[in-house]
């Protein structure tokens, strides 16, 4: 008898922590709390800087670990993404200068040089991500 009401107990009691205990007092839930100056988490943007005047690099070819790709500027996937595409694959385009991805429109052929950063983290989905330094239509 004691081993039945035992387990009766216990089931009473699993049921119970299980149940849905919302109810309806017509109080509004409480708002969840804004995250304080100690919980937010600033992380460093990358940037790209031209290697010389006017975002042309400079003499000698690119910078140290940079490449020279060209290729028609495409439309990624997702809005605001560009794609160069070469023989060695698909490079999203990261502009650090909205005056360098201007002259990168989709469609334009274009010369651009920069590095791959294929550790760095897009919304895009597609590509190896590659920091631009300078842009060359035609």
């Amino acid at each position: 008898m004691v081993t039945r009401t035992v387990s009766a107990l216990l089931f009473l009691v699993l049921v119970a922590g299980c149940a849905n205990n919302t109810a309806d007092t017509g109080a509004a839930p409480a708002p969840a709390p804004s995250p304080s100056a100690s919980d937010v988490i600033d992380l460093p943007v990358p940037t790209a800087k031209p290697s010389g005047p006017a975002g042309k690099p400079s003499a000698g070819g690119p910078a140290a670990g940079g490449r020279t790709i060209t290729g028609t500027v495409t439309a990624g996937v997702e809005p605001n993404c560009l794609l160069l595409t070469d023989g060695s694959g698909s490079h999203l385009l990261i502009f650090d200068d909205p005056a360098m991805r201007a002259d990168a429109a989709v469609g334009s052929k274009v010369t651009i040089v920069g590095s791959s950063q294929p550790d760095m983290m897009s919304t895009c989905q597609q590509g190896v991500p590659f920091v631009v330094v300078s842009v060359e239509k035609g």
